[in-house]
């Protein structure tokens, strides 16, 4: 864990003055609803005790200086002249936030950054989504500005979206927002709409880090999502009322699947039967019906694997030597895949063995280290109080 005491430190000692302010935003991991949220679908994340802490102090001119502790890099930049970085691809992030905030003709001055966070990279766990709203959560803070969480969330998602060129749904920027700790959120993608619902104190949630990293700038992201629109655009012959594979049930798209090509079938039928899944889980686990819940998140793998294809094999090693260890409940693929993470619900009296057993297991089937985290929910975005 990181101490905000040590960010405020490294602050000073790079810019020749204390902060004016530190915030913290969390990672995400999701528990069920897969590529679903670009969709207008459900989704049913957990934000998670790894975070990205910013420390920032106003600027008297117009120019953003930012400094991460993890690459030892820096980046400044311009807000009347924001363009892409050439060099650094975090600096990205940044840049698309603070052009995004000016976008909508709010007044901001320049600043200095220091970021620091132990997300992990490329683990499927939103380190991305972390710092787009933790430095908008300081660009915010520093200049006074009165902005509802939702609309945060959307100008983080827009930098990621139109800056950086991943084209990620809303999920994740949400819920580092608007997380609320011991609770998963139920999240309705197409109107915001969102439902809190207790985890049971009983169960932990493992992430299981596989070693294998995507970029999903470079990934075949942005393909999936273009297939979802392609099934739309076919299915419209029948259904001209469907605007996103949310308005499609299963019942549907089985009795229109002669519209489609074999593999946006297998795309689109991925999307309709999670978003199904998802209300079942969120149904189970209010509940409180565990078996179910983790046989919905067994059963969500499957479908990311043989319809979606975003799943490698280190990941479906992790899933079944979870799914071995008893007091496993279930276990899936989280992230965009590619590479990245598992999730598991994991009864919290089997949780050490757990952790020997999969990380042992994997490290002598694959030679690689999983990096296990047993997480708790945690509270959205914030400001400390180690200033």
């Amino acid at each position: 864990m990181q101490d905000p005491h040590a960010i405020r430190d490294a602050f000073t000692e790079r810019f020749g003055v204390r902060p004016r302010m530190i915030v913290r935003a969390p990672g995400r991991v999701n528990l069920i609803g897969e590529h679903t949220d670009y969709n207008e679908g459900f989704v049913f994340p957990i934000a998670i005790d790894r975070e990205t802490f910013v420390a920032a102090r106003s600027r008297p001119d117009t120019i953003v200086r930012t400094y991460t502790s993890q690459f030892g890099q820096e980046d400044s930049f311009d807000i009347g002249q924001i363009e892409r970085s050439p060099d650094h691809l975090w600096a990205n992030y940044v840049r698309g936030v603070v052009k995004g905030i000016r976008a909508r003709d709010l007044p901001i001055t320049g600043a200095d950054l220091l970021i620091s966070s132990d997300v992990p990279i490329g683990s499927g766990l939103s380190s991305s989504a972390s710092l787009e709203v933790a430095v908008g959560y300081a660009m915010q803070m520093l200049n006074n500005i009165n902005l509802l969480g939702e609309e945060l969330a959307l100008i983080a998602q827009g930098a990621e979206n139109s800056f950086v060129g991943v084209q990620c749904g809303i999920m994740d920027q949400f819920i580092s927002v608007l997380g609320q700790e011991n609770h998963a959120l139920l999240i309705d993608c197409r109107d915001l709409s969102y439902r809190s619902l207790p985890i049971p104190p009983d169960v932990r949630v493992v992430v299981c880090t596989s070693g294998v990293h995507h970029n999903l700038e470079k990934s075949e992201y942005n393909e999936r999502r273009a297939a979802c629109h392609e099934a739309v655009r076919l299915l419209k012959a029948r259904m001209p009322k469907v605007s996103a594979l949310r308005d499609v049930s299963p019942r549907d798209l089985e009795a229109n699947a002669d519209l489609l090509p074999p593999t946006i079938l297998k795309r689109a039928r991925h999307v309709v039967t999670e978003n199904e899944r998802t209300l079942n889980a969120a149904a189970a686990l209010e509940r409180a019906d565990l078996v179910s819940f983790g046989r919905l998140m067994n059963e969500s793998h499957v479908s990311m694997r043989d319809d979606y294809q975003i799943s490698v094999p280190e990941i479906d090693l992790l899933t079944e030597l979870a799914c071995a260890v008893p007091g496993c409940y279930g276990s899936r693929l989280t992230g965009g895949g590619f590479g990245g993470s598992t999730v598991s619900l994991v009864t919290i009296s089997a949780v050490d063995r757990f952790v020997t057993e999969v990380g042992t297991r994997y490290k002598a089937e694959t030679g690689r280290d999983a990096d296990l985290l047993v997480c708790r929910p945690s509270e959205g975005v914030s400001r400390t109080t180690a200033v």
